[in-house]
C-alpha cells in the first residue's frame, strides 16, 4: 500500500507523453530482488500524443539462477576482455568486487561465451514467461503495435537487476522499434531553463580524458563533422576547469566523456587527465556543478567509457534526464563504432535517442568475431519525468514567429544543407567516375608524366660519398691497354684496374660491363685476382628480348665467377620508355644463359649492408627486409600504375636529385695515371661502367631531360637500397587505395565548394587555379616525404564537380 501511494506521487511529475508516433511502456519493479523475487510488478502504458496511461500489474518469481549465471558470463566476457584495448582504468584489474574462481575460467574460448550468452537469453526469457509476469506481457502486446516507436523504461534500484541484458527479451525481437531504458524508482522533473532563442546548434561539452592505451581521436572527430553542434572540447581537464565549464550559464544539452573510468559500488569514477594524482573524480565530487548544468539545460550525459553503470546511478540521483553508459569493460573500437553510428543516427539522421541507440547496438553485432558481447554493452538510463529527446527540437527554437529573423535564418540552413548535399553527390559521382578511368589506366600517361614534372622539382641532395664511379669514355676506348679488347674493356686493361683499386681497400668493386668469354690466357693475373679477391661482382643478363646477341637467350656471366657474386643487368621499363622502376629479382627461364635471381644492383647492396652486420631477409609476407626497411613489392592497380606487368621483385625507383653526377666520378685514365684520392676508394662501393655515346648503353628516365648512362643508374639503383637502411632516405610508396580515394573526393568536394561560392566565371577560375597550385605544392612536398599521391586524378576530379556544380546552379537556375 505505501509503495503504491508513492507511486502515484511519482507520476504527478510527469508533465510529458512521448512525441508522436510513439509509446511508452514503464514497468516498475518495486521492492524485491533476485533472490526472493518481485511480488508488486506494475507496468504503465502511454499512447502517442496521450497523458493518460494504463496500467496493469503483476509479479516476478525469484531467479537465483540469473545472479549466478550473469556473474559466469561477466567473468568469461572480462577474460576475453583482457588482452584488448580497453577503456577502464588499470585499477579495474585489482577490482575484487567479483569473486572469479580463476580455475574455472581458464580454458574460456568464443564458443564458450557465446553457449553461455545463449543460455543467459533462454533463462532471462524464461523468467519473463513466469505466469505473473505473463499477464503484464500480454496486456502490452494488445495496447502496442510493431510499427510504432516503442520505449521500454525498467524502474528498480536492484543494481543485479540492472545488469541483465534486458534487450534479450523476446519482446524487443518482436517490435523492431522498441527499445529499453534503465530508471531509479525516485525521479523527479527537474526544472529546466528554456532553451535560449539564438541557439541554433546543439551546444556539446566534450571530456576526453586519460587516454592512456586508447585512441579518442575518432570521437573527436565526429564531434567535429556535425554541421548542427557547437562542441567545446576539453582535453585532459583540471578539475577546476571541468567544474567551471558545467557552471556554463549558457546551458550544455549533451555532457560526453571519453577516456577511462570504472563503476565503484552505488558510484562511479571517471579519470580526466594523465596526472600521476588527483586525476579522477567522482560524480558526487561533481555533485553542485551538474545540478547547476541540469537546470542550465544539460539534458543527455554520455559515457563513452568501461563499466558506467555505477556512473549512470549516482547521475541519476541528480535527476538528468538522460545518460547513455557501457554495462562492462569495453574495447576501444567497440566504444569508436558504437559512438559513429549513434551520432550519425541521432545528430545527423534525426532519429530518437533510442532508435538511434538501438541502430548503434545492433551494428555492434558485426564486431563480434573480434569482439565478444560488443553488442550487449550499450545501455540507456532514462528519467521518465523528464521530456523525450530529440535532437532537432535542441537547435531550432520552438517558437520561431517570436523571434526576428528566425525563419529567414533557418531558410538560408536549408538552402546551404541543399547545396550540400548537391556537392557532395556530384564529388561522388565524379570521383567514382575518375576512379573508374584510372582503374582501367586511362590516366597512366599523365600521371607518370606528371610524376616526372615533381621529380625534377624535388630539392637537391648531396652526392652519396659510398660509391665511387669509374667511367669508360671515349678517349678511354682509344687507350693502348684496350687494343685488344672484346667489348668495352679488354682484359689487360681490368687486369690494370684491378691492380690500381684492390689495394686501396674498396667496400666492393663492380663490373657493369658484359664479359661472356674466357679471360686471356696472357694475362694471369686477372684470373687470380677474380679467384682470390670475394669482393668483386659482375653482371649477366637474362632477358628474353628477340634482339640480344644470343637469340633471346641473354647475356652469359664472367665466366669463372661465382654465382654469389654475379648480378642481372635487365630493367623493367614503363610503356612510354622512361625507366621509373627498380627491378630487383626475377625467377629467370631455365633456357637463359644468365640464371642468377638477383640484379647487380641489389647484390652490390646486399654485400654492403652485410659487411656492416645488416640482416638481409624476408617478411611472413614476402617482402625483401634490408635490416628494419621493408621493400613493398610493386603490384598492378597501385597508385598511378594501372596496366603493367608487375612480375619479378619490383618497386619504384627514387632517383637522387644532385646538382651534378650521383657520385664522384673518375675515369679509366685517371686511375692508371693515379690521379685519383685514396680515400675516395677505401670502403667505398666501385662501379666501373661505359659512358661513351657510342656504345649507346644508356636510358631514358624521369631524373633528367638527357639519357643516362647505365653505370650511373646502377648508381641510383644501389645509392636507393643502401640510403633506405643507412640514413632513412624514404622509398617512394603510394597511399592506400581507400586513402587515394578519400584524397580524390577531398578534391571534387574543393571543386564543387568553390563553384558554389564563386558565381562569377573569373573568380572562380582564379580560385581554381589556386586550389589546383596548392593541390601541386602538397603533391610535391608529399613526395619529398616518399609519398606518391594523384595528382592528375584529384585535379580532375576538382575540375569535373565544380563544372557538374556550376551546371547545376547555373544552367538549371535552382
Amino acid at each position: 500500500m505505501r509503495e503504491s501511494h508513492y507511486r502515484l506521487e511519482i507520476l504527478a511529475f510527469l508533465p510529458c507523453s512521448p512525441p508522436e508516433m510513439s509509446k511508452l511502456v514503464v514497468i516498475n519493479l518495486g521492492s524485491g530482488d533476485l533472490l526472493h523475487g518481485f511480488p508488486q510488478v506494475t507496468a504503465q502504458t502511454w499512447g502517442a500524443g496521450s497523458s493518460f496511461s494504463e496500467q496493469v500489474a503483476g509479479s516476478l518469481p525469484p531467479a537465483p539462477g540469473l545472479v549466478e549465471l550473469y556473474r559466469y558470463w561477466q567473468s568469461i566476457y572480462r577474460c576475453l576482455c583482457d588482452r584488448q584495448s580497453l577503456r577502464s582504468s588499470a585499477l579495474l584489474e585489482e577490482d575484487t568486487a567479483l569473486e572469479i574462481d580463476e580455475a574455472g575460467i581458464t580454458n574460456v574460448s568464443q564458443a564458450n561465451f557465446e553457449q553461455v550468452c545463449a543460455q543467459f537469453c533462454v533463462d532471462l526469457n524464461a523468467w519473463l514467461t513466469s505466469r505473473g509476469f505473463l499477464r503484464i506481457e500480454r496486456q502490452m502486446r494488445s495496447q502496442l503495435h510493431i510499427t510504432e516507436e516503442i520505449q521500454v523504461i525498467i524502474e528498480t534500484n536492484d543494481e543485479q537487476v540492472r545488469q541483465l541484458p534486458w534487450h534479450c527479451w523476446d519482446f524487443f525481437q518482436d517490435y523492431p522499434k522498441a527499445e529499453m531504458a534503465l530508471s531509479r524508482v525516485e525521479y523527479k522533473c527537474r526544472k529546466l531553463s528554456p532553451i535560449r532563442a539564438s541557439r541554433e546548434k546543439v551546444r556539446i561539452l566534450a571530456i576526453l580524458g586519460n587516454s592512456a592505451g586508447i585512441d579518442l581521436e575518432s570521437e573527436s572527430r565526429f564531434l567535429r563533422g556535425l554541421a548542427d553542434a557547437d562542441t567545446e572540447f576539453l582535453v585532459n581537464p583540471s578539475r577546476q576547469d571541468f567544474n567551471h565549464r558545467l557552471w556554463d550559464e549558457r546551458g550544455w544539452d549533451i555532457l560526453f566523456f571519453a577516456g577511462h573510468s570504472q563503476s565503484e559500488g552505488q558510484t562511479g569514477r571517471i579519470y580526466i587527465n594523465e596526472k600521476a594524482i588527483n586525476n579522477s573524480l567522482t560524480i558526487e565530487q561533481l555533485e553542485e556543478s551538474l545540478k547547476a548544468a541540469i537546470d542550465n539545460g544539460l539534458k543527455l550525459a554520455i559515457f563513452n567509457s568501461c563499466d558506467g553503470l555505477g556512473l549512470a546511478n549516482a547521475l541519476g540521483k541528480l535527476h538528468i534526464p538522460g545518460i547513455i553508459v557501457m554495462r562492462e569493460p569495453v574495447p576501444n573500437l567497440v566504444a569508436q563504432e558504437f559512438f559513429r553510428h549513434f551520432l550519425t543516427a541521432f545528430g545527423s539522421q534525426h532519429f530518437s535517442l533510442y532508435l538511434s541507440v538501438r541502430q548503434a547496438r545492433r551494428k555492434l553485432q558485426g564486431l563480434e568475431d573480434d569482439f565478444p558481447g560488443a553488442s550487449w554493452l550499450p545501455v540507456i538510463c532514462q528519467n521518465p519525468a523528464a521530456e523525450t529527446m530529440l535532437w532537432e527540437e535542441w537547435c531550432v527554437p520552438s517558437n520561431q514567429s517570436t523571434v526576428p529573423g528566425q525563419l529567414h535564418q533557418i531558410t538560408r540552413f536549408r538552402r546551404a544543407a541543399r547545396s550540400l548535399r548537391v556537392i557532395l553527390l556530384c564529388s561522388a559521382i565524379a570521383s567514382v567516375a575518375i576512379m573508374g578511368v584510372r582503374y582501367l589506366g586511362a590516366l597512366q600517361p599523365w600521371e607518370l608524366q606528371a610524376f616526372d614534372q615533381l621529380t625534377r622539382l624535388r630539392p637537391e641532395e648531396p652526392q652519396d660519398d659510398r660509391l665511387l664511379i669509374v667511367a669508360i669514355t671515349e678517349n678511354d676506348l682509344q687507350l693502348p691497354e684496350q687494343e685488344q679488347r672484346k667489348g668495352s674493356l679488354s682484359d689487360l686493361a681490368l687486369e690494370k684496374l684491378l691492380a690500381k683499386l684492390i689495394p686501396l681497400k674498396p667496400q666492393a668493386i663492380g663490373l657493369d660491363i658484359y664479359h661472356d668469354f674466357p679471360v686471356n690466357a696472357s694475362q694471369p693475373n686477372l684470373a687470380s685476382y677474380l679467384r682470390s679477391y670475394k669482393n668483386f661482382f659482375a653482371v649477366c643478363k637474362a632477358s628474353d628480348s628477340a634482339n640480344d646477341r644470343n637469340g633471346g637467350r641473354g647475356i652469359s656471366p664472367f665466366p669463372g665467377i661465382p654465382k654469389e657474386r654475379q648480378g642481372l643487368s635487365d630493367v623493367v621499363v614503363d610503356p612510354d620508355g622512361i625507366l621509373r622502376r627498380h627491378l630487383l629479382a626475377i625467377k629467370p627461364s631455365p633456357a637463359s644463359l644468365c640464371t642468377v635471381p638477383y640484379a647487380f644492383s641489389a647484390q652490390m647492396a646486399f654485400h654492403y649492408l652485410k659487411t656492416d652486420g645488416i640482416p638481409i631477409s624476408y617478411t611472413a609476407q614476402g617482402n625483401l627486409q634490408l635490416g628494419q626497411v621493408v621493400l613493398q613489392r610493386l603490384q598492378n592497380h597501385s597508385g598511378a600504375y594501372q596496366r603493367i606487368d608487375p612480375g619479378g621483385y619490383q618497386i619504384r625507383l627514387n632517383y637522387r636529385r644532385t646538382q651534378s653526377d650521383i657520385a664522384q666520378v673518375v675515369t679509366l685514365q685517371d686511375v692508371f695515371a693515379g690521379r685519383i684520392n685514396p680515400e675516395d676508394v677505401k670502403n667505398r662501393i666501385v662501379l666501373i661502367g661505359v659512358t661513351a655515346p657510342s656504345v649507346n648503353d644508356y636510358f631514358d628516365t624521369s631524373y633528367s631531360t638527357e639519357r643516362m648512362p647505365g653505370v650511373v643508374l646502377q648508381a641510383h639503383m644501389v645509392s636507393q637500397l643502401i640510403s633506405a637502411v643507412k640514413d632513412g632516405r624514404s622509398l617512394l610508396e603510394p597511399w592506400q587505395p581507400w586513402e587515394e580515394a578519400l584524397w580524390i573526393l577531398g578534391w571534387a568536394i574543393v571543386g564543387g565548394a568553390l563553384a558554389w561560392r564563386y558565381r562569377s566565371p573569373i573568380t572562380l577560375v582564379l580560385m581554381a587555379g589556386m586550389a589546383i597550385g596548392v593541390l601541386y605544392v602538397l603533391c610535391l612536398h608529399l613526395l619529398v616525404q616518399g609519398k606518391w599521391v594523384p595528382l592528375v586524378p584529384a585535379v580532375l576530379s576538382l575540375m569535373m564537380t565544380g563544372s557538374s556544380v556550376v551546371i547545376y546552379f547555373r544552367i538549371l537556375k535552382v
